[in-house]
């Protein structure tokens, strides 16, 4: 704050020091309000949310035209697959997910389609700590035996 001695070199009045007192509090106020005007919505607008997990795009085909397409998601003690698979015959989905050293977590397969577009979800248990490393994803035949080579997704 400026000094209050007045140009004679006497103290200025004291209305004027209240009045100058008066002034730099709401100068402060509002510039106070200003600043919480302009960082405000910033906080208000970004909500608290969880890391996203990790995914894998997978894509596995035959030389029929048919495919497995869909996304793996990385949990801590499980592995989702969501996606579709197209047959041409018939065809089936085969999932299995590994640990680190190649010890089968534990596998899944869909039920055998013929001819049709379909969902074919999975979940992949992986009951280690950190969950599987990474997963095999194939196109068998409607006896369960692969058409092609299988889709190898390691945990990203």
């Amino acid at each position: 704050m400026g000094s209050l001695v007045a140009s004679s070199g006497k103290l200025a009045p004291r209305e004027t020091y209240v009045v100058l007192r008066r002034s730099v509090l709401s100068l402060v106020t509002v510039a106070g309000l200003a600043m919480s005007a302009l960082t405000a919505p910033a906080v208000a607008v970004t909500p608290a949310t969880a890391a996203a997990y990790p995914t894998s795009r997978v894509y596995v085909s035959d030389s029929a035209g048919s495919y497995i397409s869909g996304t793996l998601t990385w949990y801590n003690r499980s592995v989702d697959f969501t996606g579709t698979m197209k047959s041409v015959g018939c065809r089936r989905a085969w999932y299995s997910v590994f640990d680190g050293y190649a010890n089968s977590l534990g596998a899944r397969s869909s039920s055998t389609h013929c001819d049709t577009v379909t969902s074919v979800p999975a979940t992949l248990p992986a009951d280690v700590v950190g969950g599987g490393s990474y997963v095999g994803v194939c196109l068998d035949d409607a006896n369960g035996k692969p058409v092609t080579s299988c889709g190898v997704y390691p945990r990203p």
